[in-house]
């Protein structure tokens, strides 16, 4: 059974040493959501290679990246920040966002017809599709992913499962998450400077028999965790490496720090 390893690098303002064994950089697909956007999404923007908004996300973009920058013309910060492709059943776009993003060249992607997928899914749908030689090493980025509706982010979360060789990560400025197949054994480096000390290991799907787990405070020995029993939440990573094997997918969450550091300019 191979290893994955995982690094929240993209929260960081300039590129690190790899850890020893840790694949290459990733390269990173940013996806933004109708939710209050994290105040790091500039950072994230500017590790990107493709931006998409899915539906009403736009509006976010349009509404809140210039508040971000209030000593800057609200009009120069939308030109800045221009996603590439606007994407959904358009449901939740206001028509000023749409016609003006339209004209900066964006391309616009109406997804109406279909209502069995949600628009995250659609957009990462269209990542894999423009993106087919970089799977390997590609990490979706969900900025907006969590907080409001309940049902919303259960359905974010329901495409963690569904694109489960995939690595997505849901964002907010609180957490992140991401999904931890039982396919492989799981390597986590923190960054403790933006990342932690909270976090936890809930599995998702299905109960998990065997879980175990280093580097945790409480940490889990061949460990049975399912919903109605034990569920590793409030759990506190001791130092920078993580490691987790289980029998049943997991979704690993971590708390997030402060991020004035980490807010990136134009």
């Amino acid at each position: 059974m191979g290893v994955f390893f995982h690094s929240s690098d993209f929260l960081l303002p300039s590129s690190t040493s790899s850890p020893a064994g840790h694949p290459p950089s990733s390269t990173y697909a940013l996806v933004l959501l109708n939710q209050s956007l994290p105040k790091f999404t500039p950072l994230l923007w500017k590790h990107a290679k493709l931006r998409l908004c899915a539906d009403g996300g736009a509006n976010r973009v349009f509404d809140e990246l210039p508040l971000l920058f209030p000593h800057q013309d609200a009009t120069d910060i939308r030109n800045s920040y221009k996603p590439d492709v606007i994407r959904g059943d358009m449901d939740s776009i206001r028509t000023e966002v749409l016609d003006f993003y339209a004209k900066q060249g964006t391309k616009i992607f109406d997804e109406s017809e279909d209502q069995d997928t949600t628009d995250l899914h659609k957009c990462v749908a269209y990542i894999l599709q423009s993106m087919p030689n970089q799977e390997s090493n590609l990490c979706i980025l969900v900025a907006g992913a969590l907080g409001g509706r309940f049902d919303h982010e259960m359905g974010n979360i329901n495409v963690l499962c569904r694109f489960s060789s995939t690595r997505i990560i849901l964002l907010s400025d609180d957490c992140l998450i991401h999904l931890l197949p039982r396919t492989h054994h799981h390597e986590i480096h923190v960054h403790s400077s933006v990342e932690g000390p909270h976090c936890g290991l809930i599995p998702i799907g299905m109960p998990s028999g065997r879980t175990t787990t280093t580097g945790l405070q409480w940490d889990l020995t061949d460990t049975e965790m399912k919903f109605g029993g034990l569920v590793s939440t409030s759990n506190i990573v001791k130092g920078e490496k993580v490691s987790v094997q289980s029998d049943s997918d997991l979704l690993w969450t971590i708390s997030l720090k402060g991020n004035e550091t980490r807010h990136s300019s134009t």
